[in-house]
């Protein structure tokens, strides 16, 4: 006989608007995949009858599944740096519920509806979590989903090339009444930002490739602010479309944008888990797989971007998993030889953004109630799933994290479930391991029964 509920119960369960965690239990229709009750008790086995599925976890904390809207698959054509089945399944083993794939760098990019249907079908049977699709704007191509990107300096592959500010006020002008919202790539040369035009340029000429020093000053935060003064400006004129900064890495930016949230512009930013958490100081030479687009800046930059997130300029944190073979991060290379500016630029970390980020937000004073909000709440408001995914209550899909966030582990290559086993936190002591992962009441990962699942419950967020 098939069990009709499966009830979790735990000592610690972050129910919304809950400043701490509260002793509970949840109930989940195990045919819908939804929450049907909540309680505020801890319950027991001998609460219900032998056709329910119990656990209860103990003092492990339940949280709303982590919600990554920034993620990078690759699939089709770019299957040997990532794909759905690997890259799902490193969420999964991550307590990520639901990934947003990007535009690129797959190929095709998603650029217009046909595009969008391959992807899908390359996706079918392969994916362990929920997968959306945004869409991409390119010069003289505004087709596509609910969600653009575009990006206003070279994105690194030559099918999705950066557009102009006639090529976005044009989207604007086709996206108007649509309920969409545009995604920048915020990096934008102009005067005084090519480091060849300023009077760095013969220090900088001098400084091996090596030396992460050389990238660093090649993407100074200018750009950044560049770009962001104009995507500020079109969402002062077109104010009934949402515009999104992805990835903030540069602090100089930072008053620019509170205030433009101040003057009620319909304006969200996002900062990833390797500005948070890496500084350009810790980068050794040859360390290319610390390289990004925009970079990993200073200790003193992490800081004013960590103080932006906890007063509510910044919205939310994303993981940005943007992986690539050993070969283009120049592993092939001898290490002291990696040349940082030829290096592709991407860091891997989709399964271990809910354990980096907790490591350094604990030594903040950072709450779990803070945690979730910006993993979990904030993305599905982003991405229009606010009355489905992000919290836990009834009605909602039961997509759960359990974790110990007192537990601490290391990054080894053997834990790893994306397919290249290349980032900066191999080795990184940090804390929160994950026990269970379940979307929509299915168990997708479990520490203590074999790790992953064998059959891909995911579903398409179309």
């Amino acid at each position: 006989m098939s069990t009709k509920l499966l009830i979790i119960s735990s000592s610690r369960i972050l129910f919304p608007d809950s400043i701490e965690t509260t002793p509970g239990t949840i109930e989940i229709d195990k045919i819908t995949g939804k929450i049907i009750k909540v309680h505020s008790f801890k319950a027991s086995i001998n609460d219900y009858n032998d056709q329910n599925q119990f656990f209860d976890v103990g003092n492990n904390v339940i949280m709303p599944g982590v919600i990554d809207a920034h993620v990078h698959l690759n699939e089709p054509g770019r299957t040997d740096w990532e794909g759905f089945e690997s890259g799902t399944k490193a969420a999964a083993a991550g307590g990520v519920t639901t990934v947003i794939d990007m535009p690129l760098n797959s190929i095709p990019p998603t650029t217009n509806v046909h595009n969008l249907q391959e992807k899908i079908r390359a996706a079918q049977g392969k994916c362990w979590v929920d997968v959306g699709f945004f869409g991409g704007i390119i010069p003289e191509n505004e087709e596509g989903v609910k969600g653009f990107k575009c990006f206003l300096i070279d994105s690194g592959v030559e099918e999705f090339p950066r557009v102009n500010e006639q090529d976005v006020r044009k989207a604007f002008e086709k996206l108007q009444g649509q309920n969409s919202f545009v995604m920048f790539h915020a990096e934008m040369e102009g005067n005084n930002t090519n480091i060849h035009q300023t009077e760095l340029k013969e220090y900088y000429e001098q400084i091996p490739p090596k030396n992460y020093e050389k990238f660093l000053l090649s993407r100074p935060q200018s750009l950044e602010v560049n770009a962001i003064s104009l995507v500020i400006d079109l969402a002062k004129q077109y104010k009934n479309i949402r515009t999104h900064i992805v990835h903030l890495s540069a602090s100089d930016a930072i008053p620019l944008i509170k205030q433009a949230k101040s003057d009620g512009n319909n304006l969200t930013v996002e900062t990833c888990f390797h500005y948070l958490c890496l500084t350009a100081e810790e980068i050794p030479n040859g360390g290319t797989e610390f390289k990004c687009c925009p970079p990993i800046r200073e200790k003193s930059n992490r800081e004013k971007l960590w103080q932006a997130l906890l007063d509510g300029t910044i919205d939310y944190v994303v993981s940005d998993h943007s992986p690539c073979t050993a070969e283009l991060k120049r592993f092939n290379d001898k290490e002291e030889e990696r040349d940082f500016i030829k290096a592709w630029g991407g860091i891997s970390t989709l399964q271990f953004g809910l354990p980096l980020l907790w490591t350094e937000a604990k030594n903040r004073g950072v709450s779990l109630n803070q945690l979730t909000t910006w993993l979990s709440k904030n993305t599905s408001k982003q991405v229009g799933l606010q009355d489905q995914k992000g919290e836990i209550k009834v009605g909602f899909d039961a997509d759960l994290v359990i974790w110990n966030p007192e537990e601490k582990f290391e990054v080894t290559n053997d834990i790893i479930h994306f397919k290249n086993k290349v980032t900066p936190y191999l080795g990184r002591q940090i804390f929160g391991v994950v026990h269970k992962t379940i979307v929509r009441g299915k168990i997708v990962y479990d520490k203590n029964d074999g790790g992953l699942v064998n059959i891909p419950y995911g579903e398409f967020l179309i």
